[in-house]
C-alpha cells in the first residue's frame, strides 16, 4: 500500500470527523496498531501538521509512537523527535532469545538493546511494553526480564500477561503457558522489583517514574473520548445526550477505498458506530478507572457517564463487602485484593439482562 496514498486518507478522515469534535482541546497523540515506526519522519510529520491546522492541540501534548525494534534506524529516530514525536513506546515484549521466538518477533535480543540505546539517545520519554507468562517461561526468567527493563532506566514500562486472542495460532494450537500460581508469583516479582526501582505502579499493568504517566492512557483509563483515525480504528465521543462509539473500516484497502469517498458521504470510513446504553456507561467507566491502582474521585462517574453513582450503589456495596474496594464520600479505588483479583471485582459491575447495543 503506497504511504502517499494512507497519509493523504488519514487526513482525509480526520477532516470528515471535525463536526463531532468541534471546540475540543487535543492532549495527546498517539500513533499505534500495525508498526507505525515503518513510516517516514516526513509522513508522521505530514500528519502532525494536519492534526496542528485543523485541532487546538496542546502545546505539552504528549506525541507517542509505537515502533518494533527490528526498525530502528538511528537516523530515522533522530528526524521523528524533529517531526514531533516526543515519547516512544517500544515493543520489546521479552529480552530471551526463545521467547522472543516462540513469539513469533521479528526481532532478537541484541535489537532490543540497540534500539533502546538509539531512542534514548533522541528521547527522554520512553516505555517499553513487556510480557510474561510466555510459552515455556519460568519465574527466573520473568524475573530476569523485568530486572533488565528495570536497569535500563526509562521512563515507562508496561508489563502485560499474555493472552491468547481469538484467531491466532496461539488460540488454536495452545502452547504450554505457566499455570495461574506461577504467574501470579511473576506478577508479585515484578511488581517488587519496579518498587525497588523506584516505579510507581498507577494501572494493572503499567508503572511509572514520578511524573511519567502515560496522558493518553489515563484518558482512557477514566474514560476520557478519543478520536481513532485509520484502519480498524476505534472512537468514543461523548456528546451532551449521548456517548457513541465507532469503528473505521478494517482492512486497510477497503479503508482506503471508503476513505476516498469521502468528498460525498462525511463518514464514509465509518464501518460501524453504536450509542452506549446506560449499562454500557456505567460498567465500561468502572472496567477502565478500576485499573487504576488510585481509583477515581466520584464526581468524575457523573461527568463521565452522565448517571448518578446511586445507579451502581448496590454494586459498590457488594464489591466494599467483600474488600474489594475502598470507598469515600469523595473517593473510590480497589484494594490491593482488589487489584489482584480485577477480574472478580469487575464482574459485579457488568450489566446483568439485555443487550448493551443500540445501532444507530
Amino acid at each position: 500500500m503506497p504511504e502517499d496514498a494512507y497519509v493523504s486518507a488519514l487526513i482525509r478522515d480526520l477532516e470528515s470527523a471535525l463536526p463531532n469534535i468541534w471546540g475540543r482541546q487535543l492532549t495527546s497523540v498517539f500513533f499505534g496498531g500495525g508498526t507505525p515506526s515503518m513510516f517516514s519522519a516526513t509522513s508522521i510529520e505530514k500528519i502532525l501538521v494536519a492534526v496542528r491546522s485543523l485541532l487546538p492541540l496542546e502545546p505539552t501534548a504528549e506525541i507517542t509512537l509505537e515502533a518494533n525494534p527490528g526498525t530502528f534506524e538511528a537516523q530515522k529516530f533522530a528526524d521523528f523527535r524533529t517531526a514531533g514525536i516526543n515519547r516512544l513506546s517500544i515493543g520489546i515484549q521479552s529480552f530471551n532469545p526463545q521467547h522472543l521466538q516462540a513469539l513469533g518477533r521479528v526481532h532478537n535480543d541484541h535489537e532490543a538493546h540497540k534500539a533502546i540505546a538509539i531512542a534514548q539517545k533522541h528521547f527522554n520519554n520512553i516505555n517499553l511494553d513487556l510480557m510474561y507468562a510466555l510459552p515455556g517461561q519460568d519465574v527466573a526468567e520473568a524475573k530476569k526480564d523485568i530486572e533488565t527493563a528495570c536497569s535500563l532506566g526509562v521512563e515507562h514500562i508496561s508489563a502485560y500477561h499474555l493472552t491468547l486472542e481469538p484467531n491466532t495460532l496461539f488460540y488454536r494450537y495452545p502452547p504450554a503457558l505457566p499455570d495461574d500460581e506461577q504467574s501470579a508469583e511473576m506478577q508479585h516479582i515484578i511488581e517488587q522489583a519496579m518498587n525497588a526501582h523506584h516505579y510507581q505502579h498507577y494501572e494493572t499493568s503499567a508503572f511509572a517514574q514520578p511524573g511519567r504517566f502515560s496522558q493518553h492512557n489515563y484518558n482512557y483509563w477514566l474514560f476520557g473520548d478519543y478520536l481513532g483515525i485509520g484502519a480498524g480504528a476505534h472512537s468514543k465521543i461523548s456528546f451532551e445526550n449521548k456517548i457513541i462509539r465507532q469503528m473505521r473500516y478494517k482492512q486497510p484497502k477497503e479503508y482506503l477505498a471508503t476513505t476516498a469517498k469521502i468528498s460525498v458521504t462525511s463518514a464514509a470510513s465509518v464501518q460501524t458506530q453504536h450509542t452506549l446504553t446506560q449499562a454500557d456507561r456505567s460498567f465500561e467507566f468502572m472496567m477502565n478507572a478500576l485499573r487504576l491502582t488510585d481509583g477515581f474521585e466520584i464526581a468524575l462517574f457523573q461527568e463521565r457517564t452522565g448517571l448518578p453513582i446511586n445507579t451502581i450503589l448496590s454494586q459498590l456495596d457488594q464489591a466494599q463487602q467483600r474488600g474489594l474496594l475502598h470507598r469515600s464520600d469523595l473517593h473510590i479505588a480497589p484494594t490491593q485484593m482488589g487489584r489482584h483479583f480485577l477480574n472478580d471485582l469487575l464482574q459485579i459491575f457488568l450489566p446483568e439482562t439485555g443487550s448493551s447495543r443500540i445501532d444507530d
